[in-house]
């Protein structure tokens, strides 16, 4: 300890540094993540925190509230099928609203029976309880606040917001949560032309005694029309999920790479500088454990002192938005990311410590110095 103090003390710059050049990249990985979760709950949110523990849409619909369609037929081959314990319609649409003066596009969401579509994660104010009130998802917006009143474009029916919720988005857009009666009200305020609009998809529960995925599986069996799936299941096979998720492992798993190369080189370079000093220390008595304990406690200093670093740069970035999409602070990732890079940096410090550890004493005599 004395050693790599007293080494890091003598060359405060060029071990400051690296420091940064740590802390810079656990920034770039953390603000990353973050953005990956964020994005994908941009996308999802609002089937993932909807209530209806399987939803089930038409095989056409490619597992999008937008593209499916279910039939008057196909709802009843839904209710019928062994273990259905409730069913209930739900519908989606996007809509030009006007919003606090600003007219924006807005994803709504009309579900029958509170339980199988409505929103979980109730931030403030309560559900709608009458036609015209709907739940926001987004509450950090101009105009989508409890109180607010957002009005469809064409059309003019005024929803009046009575409860905001989180992570609750559809497409990365504003979310409207709403009964289905006011959904259908929506829908003919656009297009008065409109017919009464099939629902998108179906919210349902099983039976007491009856696992999710039974359910799904009786449902899938029931009809080649249907394409039932879990609420996790429906979340995660939206199409441009895995994408996403594909696409950002690529660059973590270069961002991984890239930390525990850099700590390697350096040290390694280090290593070779100061070849003569280890072989004297070596002559005159120091134990080789003793100058590799030296050696990790420094990567060690370097690598948690870059984490805090890299830390204190991505945590005032969790408070803002980039477009519709909310950061947030990512505890589990930066757990994770801390401890998988402490484990990377300290495994490839072994190629330096094994280069101390074959240096021998007897070179000292010779002026030949570890490695030549």
């Amino acid at each position: 300890m004395f050693l790599a103090l007293k080494e890091m003390r003598r060359a405060k710059a060029r071990f400051g540094l690296l420091m940064a050049a740590v802390g810079l990249l656990v920034f770039l990985i953390l603000f990353q993540q973050t953005l990956q979760n964020g994005l994908i709950t941009g996308f999802v949110g609002a089937i993932r925190n909807q209530s209806a523990p399987v939803l089930v849409y038409s095989v056409d619909g490619r597992r999008t509230l937008q593209g499916s369609t279910i039939s008057p037929e196909l709802e009843r081959t839904i209710r019928n099928v062994d273990g259905v314990g409730a069913a209930g319609q739900i519908g989606e649409r996007t809509f030009s609203v006007e919003a606090a003066g600003t007219i924006q596009a807005a994803a709504v969401i009309g579900y029958e029976v509170e339980g199988l579509g409505s929103p979980t994660t109730l931030s403030a104010g309560r559900l709608p309880a009458t036609p015209g009130e709907v739940v926001s998802s987004a509450a950090g917006t101009a105009g989508f606040a409890v109180g607010d009143t957002v009005t469809i474009k064409p059309g003019g029916l005024t929803l009046t917001v009575v409860g905001t919720a989180t992570d609750a988005q559809l497409n990365v857009q504003p979310t409207l949560f709403t009964l289905y009666p006011t959904y259908e009200q929506s829908v003919r305020s656009a297009n008065p032309d409109a017919r009464a609009p099939l629902p998108s998809a179906m919210g349902v529960a099983p039976v007491a005694g009856l696992s999710d995925a039974e359910l799904v599986s009786r449902i899938n069996a029931s009809s080649d029309e249907l394409d039932a799936l879990t609420k996790k299941n429906a979340a995660n096979s939206t199409p441009g999920v895995s994408q996403v998720r594909s696409s950002f492992l690529i660059i973590f798993g270069l961002y991984g790479l890239v930390v525990p190369f850099v700590t390697c080189l350096f040290f390694l370079i280090i290593t070779f500088q100061k070849a003569g000093a280890l072989t004297l220390l070596r002559a005159i008595g120091a134990p080789a454990g003793r100058l590799v304990t030296s050696l990790l406690v420094q990567v060690l200093i370097v690598v948690v002192g870059g984490i805090a670093i890299g830390i204190a740069l991505y945590t005032p970035l969790t408070f803002l938005r980039i477009g519709g999409i909310p950061l947030r602070f990512e505890t589990a990732a930066v757990i994770g990311w801390s401890v998988a890079l402490i484990v990377l940096a300290l495994l490839s410090s072994l190629f330096s410590a094994s280069r101390v550890l074959r240096i021998d004493p007897a070179l000292a005599t010779t002026g030949v110095e570890v490695g030549r």
